[in-house]
C-alpha cells in the first residue's frame, strides 16, 4: 500500500470512485462528489492542480452548509494498492500548526467502502504523518466523531492522543466531535 500523487494516469480509477458514491469529504459526501465530478469534466489537469496546493490561494473552499472559505495550503494523495483505495489530505497555514475555526484538523482522510477494515487509512496516516514532518509541523490535529471508532483506532495505532472533546463549528453542524493530536517532534 502507498500514497501517490493525483495524476492524469490515476484519475480514470478516481473517477470510477466517485461514480460508485464513494466521495473523498465525509462530510460534504455526495455534494463534494458531484463537484468533484464536474471539476474533472471541465479541466482535469486544472482539477490536479487544485488538490496539490501547497502554496494555497486559488478558489476557496466550499463548506457542509454551503459557506465558502479561503483556501489553504495543502495536498492530497490517493491511496493505492494496486487499485485506487481512497484518498487522505494534508492543510496547514504557513509559519504556525495552528489552524483556522473553519478547518477541523491537518489530515482528513476516506477509504471507499469496497476497501474497508483491510489497514488502508492506517497505513497511510503513518505516510502522511512523514509528509507533515517534511513540512516542519510541530504536531497535526486529527477531528472524528464520538461514535466513529473505525476513525479513532486508526489515530490512535499512530500515536494520536485525545486532545478534547469539542463541538464542530456551525459550518459542521455544531455537533460533538473529537479533537487528537500527534506530536510529530
Amino acid at each position: 500500500m502507498e500514497i501517490l500523487r493525483p495524476s492524469l494516469d490515476l484519475l480514470p480509477a478516481y473517477v470510477e470512485a466517485l461514480e460508485r458514491g464513494w466521495a473523498p469529504d465525509n462530510t460534504r459526501e455526495l455534494a463534494a462528489a458531484q463537484e468533484e465530478l464536474r471539476a474533472i469534466n471541465t479541466d482535469a489537469a486544472g482539477f490536479l492542480a487544485a488538490i496539490d496546493n501547497p502554496e494555497g490561494g486559488g478558489p476557496p473552499v466550499s463548506m457542509p452548509d454551503g459557506s465558502q472559505v479561503p483556501r489553504l495550503p495543502g495536498f492530497r494523495r490517493w491511496i493505492w494498492d494496486g487499485e485506487f483505495c481512497g484518498s487522505i489530505g494534508l492543510r496547514w497555514q504557513q509559519g504556525t500548526a495552528e489552524l483556522p475555526p473553519y478547518c477541523l484538523g491537518h489530515i482528513g482522510y476516506s477509504v471507499v467502502p469496497w476497501k474497508r477494515r483491510r489497514g488502508h487509512a492506517r497505513h497511510a496516516l503513518g505516510l502522511m504523518l512523514e509528509e507533515a514532518r517534511r513540512i516542519a509541523l510541530p504536531y497535526v490535529e486529527i477531528t472524528t466523531d464520538a461514535d466513529n471508532l473505525g476513525s479513532q483506532a486508526v489515530i490512535l495505532a499512530n500515536g494520536g492522543v485525545l486532545h478534547e472533546h469539542f463541538i464542530k463549528p456551525a459550518q459542521f453542524g455544531s455537533k460533538p466531535g473529537l479533537r487528537y493530536r500527534i506530536a510529530l517532534g
